[in-house]
């Protein structure tokens, strides 16, 4: 009886190295305790290329000097600090589940948790636009179609108000309030569920307000798809709508290298 009973403590002992059930059981543990979809997103992207990475090597053990190589991998692929320290902090969250349930030793969780990141050295300022270059971006879209109308509000919305793209596509009408004599979007919901009021110059509140009034709406998120026919459909609008949006309007305007999430730029109340 002693003998199994030593048998099935050394069974039931935490492992040194994780085959791939085990890497997508503490994955998916992963996954279920991030509320947010782009958070979820990221490290699914995150841990997917490393469990790819972890079993395309000889049999390794999953410990500190492991997720060292694999920064060393990661750095010899040129990728920004802000990439690698976003992998690695997937790859050291992979390790605490995976240690919370049992699957591997506590000890080399807490070397792996351990393992530093490359050191962000300065700030990139990004592509900023001129006043000039988001006057002739706004200006693109045609105002006499309904497509340019909404182009131009959903426009107007990132660079007068500073949206995220995902914010642009989810805003919904009732957000739009006045207070103490001022238009504002109250009670956002952003990125890691901040919450904010965000004030909406007159120029922006015009355009929103021709979009609307054209399209018809009063209630509901505030853009939607419009077909070749020039008319309304739908819900509302995915970010990629607001990506695609941004792009073609930027290689209009003969502006290179401007995506979203926001169209970098002072915020601009009177642009026109």
């Amino acid at each position: 009886m002693k003998r199994g009973k030593h048998g099935r403590s050394r069974n039931s002992s935490p492992k040194l190295s994780l085959n791939l059930p085990d890497l997508d059981q503490a994955r998916s543990s992963v996954l279920n305790s991030l509320p947010s979809r782009e958070s979820q997103r990221g490290y699914r992207h995150a841990l997917d290329e490393f469990i790819a990475w972890y079993c395309s090597e000889p049999r390794l053990s999953f410990n500190k000097a492991v997720v060292t190589r694999y920064r060393i991998h990661l750095e010899s692929r040129r990728l920004a600090p802000g990439t690698i320290n976003g992998r690695l902090a997937a790859v050291r969250r992979l390790a605490y589940e995976a240690a919370d349930a049992g699957l591997l030793s506590p000890d080399l969780a807490a070397g792996i948790r351990r393992v530093k990141g490359p050191k962000n050295l300065g700030v990139r300022l990004g592509n900023w636009l001129t006043t000039d270059q988001a006057r002739a971006l706004w200006q693109v879209p045609d105002p006499n179609t309904l497509k340019g109308k909404r182009d131009r509000a959903l426009l107007a919305l990132l660079l007068g108000c500073g949206l995220r793209r995902k914010e642009a596509a989810e805003l919904d009408i009732a957000h739009l309030q006045r207070r103490e004599d001022h238009w504002a979007i109250v009670d956002l919901i952003g990125k890691a569920r901040h919450v904010r009021t965000v004030p909406v110059p007159d120029w922006v509140k015009n355009a929103i307000d021709s979009w609307l009034a054209s399209a018809g709406l009063s209630e509901g998120r505030v853009f939607r798809c419009v077909c070749r026919a020039g008319k309304t459909w739908g819900n509302g609008v995915t970010e990629r709508v607001v990506w695609h949006v941004v792009k073609d309007c930027a290689k209009r305007a003969s502006i290179d290298k401007l995506a979203p999430p926001r169209p970098s730029t002072d915020l601009c109340p009177a642009l026109p």
